[in-house]
């Protein structure tokens, strides 16, 4: 007999909501939590459940419990609850009597209204989001009928909630993506409706495009994967070469550089499946990398399983390195049939770069290994991290997909620098910070690997800038060890060591403030492209980094 899953409850169907939001649209999420910055929210519902609510950085913190001090409390009946997806009432019509309860500070009260209205309207529009919410409705069918005080008996018909159908009849099911990138996630420009002195009118504007991040990079690794596979030979030697080749590739990381290559290719006005060449060149490239980092680095896991030097021995994975960043030149040159000329000597000039910052940034750590320094400045892992990871990551990625459409004017390709440079550092410091407090079985990289390599990051730079006179020679005689002597007690002591001085705490305060900061900038340099789907994949993106737990 199979269990029944157990009935969701308000306070669960928020924390749901967050959580998928955190994965799916975390520019939504990001939005609404600037609002709420500084407010403890109590929020209580009529099935007897309570949940607080607060913003942490850029995202938002659930708990399932009775919020002790709150600056604003709000209590939803069935009725409230029934229209707080309505996108067609005017919010005079929502605010029924007896039904939602407000109380709080004008400006915080204010604030938390913002928030909600904006969730409302941007995140209604996922799919997902429907999905989730229509199970929450079917679980109790005859709540959800008129919203007037006095309704009647529940009649037999199929019941209305009024903001799920309403968004359903909008983007119907077997609607047609007006682009393969995205799909499926029309909604409506968010809008501040009152700011305690002006107001603005409830119509329907022109719809914008909010992208379901999780989804879309879903579609972006698998097409990617299938260019891939068709690129590798199948001949000969399958064993020590060809096989192996599929082998990194094959597990599966996020889908970052497909997804900005793709997205940035329709947001410029390109068909997203020229740029799927190009994307799947630069996983060749990313995975070459990774097979001769690992070994660089004397790495003993990748992705959860063993590393290609580990299981196979330095010869064939040296070899397999070079054959996946052979293939990846390959690749690029291939497009000259499909892009013509002037677009594929473009991809190959920003495929050189870009392997010649990788290779710079690659020197600058491994010197810093080698001669046993802990540069002093944030500033030095800022431009290590740019060269190493943060151009074939996240910049190379943009401009790569926009050369794919057919810009190739380096004024406009330079506006992507600068935002994912400070969005690049953000991700690769929390990366780094995952790797130290992260679960291996998300992180999928050997626990506490970055300490028993010695890498120099930003915990460690300001562990070493921090750190009492005393404490200096034993942490240089742990860090200076070869890895192979390196023990798992080592990289405790080091652990120790930062959360003893805060360097943790410190790192994630610094990569939310570089992240916000890099989004800042996506929104001034990026005005050059109109809104469309592929920028509002761009736009989740650059949001993503705010939203990872850490």
């Amino acid at each position: 007999m199979t269990e029944t899953a157990p009935a969701l409850t308000g306070a669960g169907l928020l924390d749901e909501t967050v959580a998928a939001l955190s994965d799916r649209a975390p520019a939504v999420l990001a939005a609404a939590a600037d609002h709420l910055r500084g407010i403890r929210l109590g929020l209580h519902f009529d099935d007897g459940s309570h949940a607080t609510l607060t913003a942490r950085h850029s995202r938002l913190v659930v708990h399932q419990d009775r919020c002790p001090d709150p600056d604003v409390e709000v209590a939803f009946d069935n009725r409230a609850m029934n229209l707080l997806f309505d996108l067609q009432r005017p919010p005079v019509d929502q605010v029924l009597s007896d039904s939602l309860d407000v109380r709080g500070s004008q400006d915080d009260t204010l604030a938390v209204w913002r928030a909600f209205t904006l969730l409302s309207q941007r995140a209604a529009g996922l799919r997902s989001m429907q999905e989730l919410w229509g199970a929450y409705r079917e679980q109790a069918p005859q709540l959800w009928g008129s919203a007037a005080p006095a309704a009647p008996e529940p009649a037999a018909d199929p019941v209305d909630w009024t903001a799920l159908d309403f968004l359903a009849r909008r983007a119907p099911e077997d609607a047609p993506a007006p682009l393969v990138l995205v799909g499926d996630t029309t909604v409506r420009a968010p809008r501040m409706l009152w700011d305690g002195r002006t107001s603005t009118s409830w119509t329907l504007e022109d719809t914008v495009r909010d992208a379901d991040l999780m989804e879309t990079m879903r579609r972006c690794r698998a097409r990617t994967g299938e260019e891939i596979e068709r690129l590798l030979p199948d001949r000969e030697p399958r064993a020590e070469l060809y096989d192996l080749m599929r082998s990194y590739p094959a597990r599966q990381g996020k889908g970052l550089r497909p997804t900005l290559t793709i997205a940035a290719c329709a947001a410029f006005g390109g068909r997203p499946d020229d740029a799927v060449r190009a994307a799947a060149a630069l996983e060749l490239f990313h995975n070459g990398f990774l097979v001769h980092d690992d070994i660089a680095d004397e790495s003993t896991h990748r992705r959860g399983m063993p590393t290609m030097h580990e299981e196979h021995g330095l010869g064939l994975a040296v070899n397999v390195g070079d054959g996946l960043n052979l293939l990846a030149v390959d690749a690029v040159l291939s497009n000259l049939e499909t892009l013509g000329l002037a677009r594929t000597l473009g991809l190959i000039r920003e495929a050189v770069h870009m392997c010649r910052e990788s290779i710079e940034g690659q020197a600058m750590e491994l010197g810093w290994i080698r001669h046993e320094v802990v540069p002093e400045a944030d500033d030095a892992y800022f431009t290590m991290s740019t060269k190493k990871t943060g151009w074939y990551t996240c910049i190379s990625p943009c401009r790569i997909g926009a050369v794919c459409a057919g810009v190739t004017d380096p004024a406009v390709l330079g506006r992507f620098d600068e935002a994912f440079r400070l969005i690049g550092i953000a991700f690769q410091i929390q990366d780094d910070i995952l790797n130290l407090v992260g679960e291996e079985a998300l992180y999928g990289k050997e626990p506490l690997g970055d300490l028993l390599e010695g890498k120099r990051t930003v915990m460690l730079i300001h562990l070493f800038r921090t750190a009492h006179a005393y404490e200096r020679p034993r942490l240089l005689d742990v860090l200076r060890q070869r890895r192979t002597d390196k023990t798992q007690q080592h990289a405790e002591e080091l652990l120790a060591a930062m959360r003893r001085h805060g360097s943790i705490e410190y790192a994630t305060a610094l990569a939310d403030r570089l992240a916000a900061e890099g989004i800042a900038r996506f929104e001034e340099d990026l005005q050059v492209i109109p809104e469309n789907e592929g920028k509002a994949v761009l736009r989740q993106i650059a949001h993503y980094v705010t939203s990872r737990p850490l």
